[in-house]
């Protein structure tokens, strides 16, 4: 079984040219599926030809018992099923035993955002007088101006950087790239933080060397941008539910309030598809509906 998924996992990097982040979702998934059958089995991992689909009905039904979510179940169905495919592909399963089981209904919940009120607050509390306060401001009005993915941000190398034109060549999911237009507050906040940038002569320089780094020149984290917005979420008592997402819920909300087109909204944020677009339409007039609610006096 795990020279099976070491096979995969290879497909997946050299013949499906997936990133490091799909790669490591798909291991973790098969790896959680083998402790489950070798636990269940005495010890034993069956091979991927001897897996059938009353085990993964066990394993499905272990996974609801452990409280997974819907949408985290969901995914691990879709890896096995993926997983098995290529088994197939490669002689060591006749069948998908995960083909037939049925992924649970996902809950449509709506993403959660600021308001611009909120987000100027936000935007405005790092320090302007301090190098670390001038990278913390680049990092929040860019992900906010060009609706970038926190991943997106800090793979951000100097090379696809055009402040002249105002644009930033972004590598989103599947490594699909796009050019996501940047808004004179988040060109002058980045403008402020690559000239203090590169008062530090210790910090790399050049087209590869990443727009934003640590205390240590080294490139930030998803991790330590999450860190870092905690931090100015508690000095501003915002919703603690904010993430660096959210940043990017914001950017595609405001745009449709605005009357922004949503085939737009859909190319600046890089979704592949439109139904994961809509799902912003629904925060609009979900918003609509509430300021009519608050407003007109016969509404109740």
């Amino acid at each position: 079984m795990h020279t099976a998924i070491a096979r995969f996992l290879q497909y997946l990097r050299v013949e499906r040219n997936a990133s490091e982040h799909t790669t490591k979702s798909y291991r973790e998934d098969l790896t959680a599926l083998t402790d489950y059958l070798a636990e269940a089995r005495g010890g034993v991992c069956p091979g991927p030809g001897e897996v059938t689909i009353l085990d993964l009905r066990g394993y499905v039904a272990s996974l609801h018992e452990s409280g997974y979510a819907r949408t985290t179940i969901a995914r691990r169905l879709a890896s096995l099923r993926s997983f098995f495919r290529f088994g197939q592909r490669e002689g060591w399963t006749k069948t998908n035993p995960a083909k037939p089981l049925r992924s649970p209904r996902k809950g449509r919940s709506l993403p959660h955002f600021l308001s611009t009120e909120d987000l100027g607050k936000l935007l405005e509390t790092p320090p302007a007088d301090e190098p670390l306060g001038l990278r913390d401001r680049a990092i929040l009005e860019t992900i906010y101006s060009a609706g970038l993915r926190v991943s997106e941000l800090v793979s951000m190398s100097e090379g696809d950087l055009d402040m002249a034109a105002g644009i930033v060549r972004v590598r989103g999911k599947g490594r699909r790239e796009r050019l996501a237009p940047i808004g004179t507050y988040a060109a002058r906040a980045l403008k402020h933080w690559r000239r203090v940038r590169k008062l530090n002569s210790h910090e790399p320089s050049g087209p590869e060397a990443p727009v934003f780094v640590n205390r240590f020149g080294r490139r930030m984290t998803t991790r330590s941008v999450g860190r870092m917005l905690e931090k100015y979420l508690k000095l501003t008592g915002l919703d603690s539910r904010t993430t660096p997402h959210s940043l990017r819920h914001s950017f595609a909300t405001h745009l449709l309030d605005r009357g922004a087109d949503i085939r737009s909204v859909q190319e600046l944020l890089g979704h592949k598809s439109l139904v994961t677009t809509q799902i912003y339409t629904h925060v609009s007039i979900t918003a609509l509906r509430e300021a009519y609610e608050r407003a007109h006096p016969r509404a109740r």
